[in-house]
């Protein structure tokens, strides 16, 4: 007990030299249970209340999310916060509004980032989440609804319909002091059909090794555009301000990130752009989601503009759209070279088309997974701004089977946007 008590309080002095994210709100939480359970500690009930109050309010946002837009974020503070609420009850003692209320506000975000099969989405750190701890928690839910549509706080947008689910990065990066996990990937989506992902992020690896933690960050690891094979946020690169740091916190990204959403005849329309690429480039990212009602097509176009009166900077406009595509989908090109025909786990064909665009199909890598790294496949369309900044594109869910669907494609609808 006497180490224990030293323990708390080194904690007790040190917190201020915490990392400001999580790892900030675990010591003030194991603050709180200790002046909670342990003798001679009662005296700093109200003092251990008051900071992770104050710590809570900073880190959660109105929206629930985390600081830090790192989905497994919220699972690692409720897999402590939920037990601290019985342990205050357990004592007789009122918990803190504070903790009540970030509780009430982070549950329903649990379900926002869920998809069909019950995992996690892989968004700015997230891996592999287990399941038997997310069942855990979501027992505590007792709003068992829809989940929201809109974040605009943590910055992410939700489109459900059918059984079809899109879950989209819409916001800018989180402040550098809270960034060391987060990712370069504003504006990728990943997209399931019921219990089976299609498009995913490549997302962060359970183990520590630095060379594939560096490139799950970077903007060519997610579904999204890449310009010119560069990351739309800057990281922290010399080891001795890594060291410093403590890691490689984002120094630069996009500042100004919009989203649009409205309901229109053919669908859910989602209006999107970020200008991670203005200074460097010239250029601004603008991407358009539409999901149909019957969630059996998605339809999207990727667009590079220049800022009014602007133009594209230096030598080289070419850049990169990347899909990457779920282990378990079995990815065929088809014989045109402007599609590709993926079929899911559950025997469902799902076609991607680009209109006027060569597919490429080429491999990838599933980080999130228990057991390490996996190989994958991502569906890549290269193109080069001064000549194509526009790329229209969709995925459309077949009724026939896989070798119905390849025989019977014989002319390709164009994407059915409002634009």
């Amino acid at each position: 007990m006497r180490g224990l008590a030293r323990e708390i309080r080194y904690l007790r002095y040190t917190m201020l030299d915490i990392a400001g994210g999580v790892p900030r709100l675990q010591v003030l939480i194991a603050l709180c249970y200790a002046s909670l359970c342990l003798a001679n500690q009662a005296r700093h009930i109200r003092t251990a209340t008051r900071k992770l109050s104050d710590e809570l309010q900073r880190q959660i946002l109105p929206d629930g999310g985390h600081i830090s837009r790192n989905p497994g974020a919220l699972i690692e503070l409720l897999t402590d916060l939920l037990p601290l609420r019985q342990t205050f009850a357990a004592r007789n003692i009122a918990p803190p509004p504070a903790l009540l209320n970030a509780i009430d506000r982070m549950m329903p975000m649990l379900r926002f980032f869920r998809h069909g099969d019950g995992s996690f989405a892989l968004f700015n750190g997230m891996s592999s989440a287990p399941s038997d701890v997310l069942a855990t928690l979501l027992a505590y839910d007792d709003a068992h609804g829809v989940p929201m549509a809109n974040m605009p706080h943590t910055g992410f947008q939700r489109l459900d319909a059918g059984t079809t689910t899109v879950i989209m990065d819409t916001g800018p990066s989180p402040p550098p002091s809270v960034s060391h996990d987060a990712h370069a990937g504003c504006l990728s989506f990943e997209l399931s059909s019921g219990p089976s992902r299609i498009v995913i992020n490549c997302g962060m690896p359970s183990t520590g090794r630095d060379n594939w933690r560096s490139f799950a960050r970077s903007t060519p690891a997610h579904s999204t555009l890449t310009y010119h094979d560069v990351s739309s946020c800057q990281f922290v690169e010399l080891s001795a301000m890594k060291r410093l740091l403590q890691g490689s916190p984002i120094v630069s990204g996009p500042a100004n990130v919009e989203s649009h959403r409205e309901v229109v005849a053919n669908g859910v329309l989602l209006t999107t752009s970020h200008d991670g690429y203005l200074d460097r480039f010239g250029v601004v990212h603008r991407r358009v989601l539409m999901l149909t009602p019957d969630g059996t097509r998605l339809d999207g176009e990727d667009t590079l503009s220049t800022a009014p009166g602007g133009r594209i900077k230096g030598n080289e406009s070419d850049y990169a759209l990347r899909f990457h595509l779920h282990p378990s989908v079995k990815a065929s090109r088809l014989s045109d070279a402007r599609g590709v025909m993926l079929v899911l786990p559950n025997r469902d064909v799902w076609t991607f088309e680009a209109l006027d665009d060569k597919v490429e199909l080429e491999d990838s890598v599933f980080l999130a997974g228990n057991d390490g790294p996996r190989r994958t496949a991502q569906i890549v369309i290269r193109q080069d701004a001064r000549h194509a900044p526009s790329v229209r594109w969709s995925f459309v869910r077949s009724t026939a089977s896989a070798s119905a669907t390849s025989a019977k494609r014989n002319a390709r609808r164009e994407p059915e946007l409002p634009l």
